[in-house]
Formats: C-alpha cells, sequence, structure tokens
C-alpha cells in the first residue's frame, strides 16, 4: 500500500468535507444534476478519446497508485552482484537456484542460463521495457485525460446553470436551484480533477519511471554477468543508478 497516495486522497476530502461542515453542512454542496453533468459527461467523453480497451485497461493500472510496491533500486543491486558472484563461482546454471522474486529480472536470467547471446538478451530486454512503459505512460494518459474534460464540464454546468437562472428571472423560486448547478458543477470539476483525477496521473508517471529506472538497471546487471564481470565492479557501475546522496552514504557504510 502507498501510505503517500492514501494519506494524501483521504487528508484532502477530509480538510474539504470539514470545510463544508463549517460552511452550513454537507447537504449545502449535494446536486444530483451537477454530479450527472461533471461526472456522466466525463466518464464518456474521455471513452471518446481512447480506444475501449485502453480505457477501461487504466482502472487496473490505476492500481499502482495505490497498491504497487517498486524494489528499492539498492536492493536489486544487491541481489545483482549476489548473482554475479554465484555466476562466477558454478557457472550461469547456479543462478538457476536463486530465488529471484522480480519477474524481469527472472526472465534476464533465464535467458542467460539458456545460453541466448548478449545481443539478444538485451533486444528482448529492451522490447519488455518500451512495452510496458507504454502500457503505463497509456494508463496516465487516461486519469490526465479526466483531469483535463472534469473542470470544461464543470464550465458546461455552469453555463447551463446561467441560462437557467437567466431564462427565469421572473421566477425568484428557480433562481436558487438554477445557481446552485452554476456553482457546484464547477466546484466537483475542480475537486474531481486537482483532487483525483491529476494525482492519481502524476503518481502513475512517477511509477512508471521508477519501473523503466529499475528495468534498465537490471538489464544491465545481467548483461554485466553474462560478460563475466567482477562483481565489484558490477557493484560500482550500478551505483550509478542511485542518486549522489545514497552514493555517498553507500561508500561511508563501506
Amino acid at each position: 500500500m502507498d501510505l503517500a497516495t492514501l494519506i494524501g486522497l483521504l487528508g484532502s476530502f477530509a480538510f474539504i468535507v470539514m470545510a463544508m461542515v463549517i460552511g452550513g453542512g454537507l447537504m449545502l454542496f449535494a446536486d444530483t444534476t451537477s454530479v450527472l453533468i461533471v461526472v456522466g459527461g466525463s466518464f464518456f467523453v474521455v471513452m471518446m478519446k481512447f480506444e475501449m480497451g485502453q480505457f477501461f485497461a487504466a482502472a487496473k493500472i490505476a492500481v499502482k497508485a495505490f497498491m504497487f510496491k517498486v524494489d528499492r533500486p539498492d536492493d536489486l543491486i544487491t541481489r545483482i552482484v549476489e548473482m554475479a558472484d554465484a555466476a562466477r563461482k558454478g557457472g550461469f546454471l547456479a543462478l538457476e537456484e536463486m530465488e529471484i522474486t522480480n519477474s524481469f529480472m527472472q526472465k534476464g536470467i533465464d535467458m542467460l542460463v539458456d545460453g541466448h547471446d548478449a545481443d539478444v538478451v538485451r533486444t528482448a530486454l529492451e522490447k519488455d521495457i518500451d512495452l510496458t512503459d507504454a502500457r503505463h505512460d497509456q494508463g496516465a494518459r487516461v486519469f490526465k485525460a479526466f483531469g483535463d474534460v472534469a473542470p470544461a464540464m464543470g464550465m458546461i454546468g455552469t453555463l447551463i446553470g446561467l441560462v437557467g437562472m437567466l431564462s427565469n428571472m421572473d421566477d425568484p423560486k428557480s433562481i436558487g436551484p438554477a445557481m446552485a448547478i452554476a456553482l457546484l458543477t464547477t466546484l466537483y470539476g475542480a475537486m474531481l480533477a486537482n483532487m483525483i483525477f491529476i494525482p492519481i496521473a502524476d503518481k502513475l508517471t512517477l511509477r512508471r519511471e521508477q519501473e523503466v529506472l529499475n528495468r534498465n538497471l537490471i538489464m544491465d546487471g545481467v548483461l554485466a554477468i553474462q560478460d563475466g564481470q567482477n562483481p565489484r565492479v558490477i557493484d560500482s557501475y550500478l551505483k550509478n543508478y542511485l542518486n549522489e546522496t545514497k552514493r555517498a552514504l553507500d561508500v561511508d557504510a563501506e
């Protein structure tokens, strides 16, 4: 579970709800017509922008914003160095006995054990990285589209409410409901965009960047193992993937 995503989502809504309660009660901010315009309108407009498969697959990808746990690069480096040491002592077949939890790393090691050339291994792993990156980018684009469309639908609702209000100025009782639509659709659109859709899109982009970095690290490590490089050299080389602060801490620890 990604606590930053969960706490951020719940915390932002908690403060908004508290402000609504203090401001007069939640029912003042509830309007079915506004919900239909913003939620229903946004759903179908965004669906128009993508293929059906892409649109509904975004929901599965969005789970990564809350549940996906990215491997720490330093943990991956430690594991790769262990495998490099095992390969130098017992050959690539010794890697079959090692427990590997990362599926991408397992794929690379399986190719080494099967005796594929370095060019074949690199091409296969690069293709895997590119395709995975494209899938994750697609999911982020769907939620980015929701973030763009929701405020626009809120503005459309505002115009609908204003038209209703201005066309019935002679009936004071109709002005209130029409004004509620005008204001609440803008509120709903802004809340959905800035508190749900755009943060999820940004978190998916972050997850995508982290996963691409990890997979490139793993690919370089697997190819270094195949090349028979010294484990200490591999360790030093792969630490370039760590930020400078982390590298400095590792050097001090040594």
